[in-house]
């Protein structure tokens, strides 16, 4: 059984239901929504989420593992243009041990430049030269919590990085 994070209430579900204005939204869908992530590791980092709460992957429907791909897929043809990053990360978490935080579906797709501050992310960024961490060294957290801090963006810096994503959408 996959252990899930607990949150009550969930802050995707309270972003949807407007009281989180830190989820900026950039694209909407009948099962998704795309939404600017409050942590800005790498600059326009966002996620597409599930409109129905569940927690992984191995809950969505056929109908919603579509509608993300096809979110992800638009949002990083917005971001390609918005930004001219050297790559598309994308990545998704379920349960505890894989670094899932929030026990809600969500897909993120993630613009890549040199100098991120990453720090936090899917391990096989370790063995990128430049990602953040030279080969073969383990990922020490206790800066973790700085470096969160540090990439926290505020609320106008978001709704500002939403809309330039959102200009950019494909028609």
């Amino acid at each position: 059984m996959i252990e899930l994070p607990l949150r009550d209430p969930c802050d995707l579900c309270e972003g949807m239901a407007g009281r989180e204005e830190r989820w900026a939204i950039i694209d909407e869908g009948e099962f998704t929504l795309t939404v600017i992530n409050p942590w800005q590791f790498e600059i326009g980092q966002c996620c597409v989420i599930t409109r129905r709460h569940v927690a992984t992957l191995l809950e969505l429907s056929r109908q919603e593992c579509a509608a993300v791909m096809v979110a992800a897929k638009r949002v990083a043809e917005a971001l390609v243009r918005a930004y001219q990053p050297l790559g598309i990360l994308t990545f998704q978490n379920n349960g505890v041990y894989s670094g899932q935080e929030t026990p809600h579906f969500h897909f993120h797709v993630v613009p890549r430049q040199p100098g991120s501050d990453w720090g936090i992310g899917p391990p096989q960024l370790a063995t990128f030269d430049g990602a953040g961490r030279r080969r073969g060294t383990p990922h020490d957290s206790s800066g973790d919590a700085q470096r969160r801090e540090r990439v926290r963006a505020c609320a106008s810096q978001l709704v500002e990085t939403a809309a330039l994503i959102r200009s950019n959408l494909p028609e």
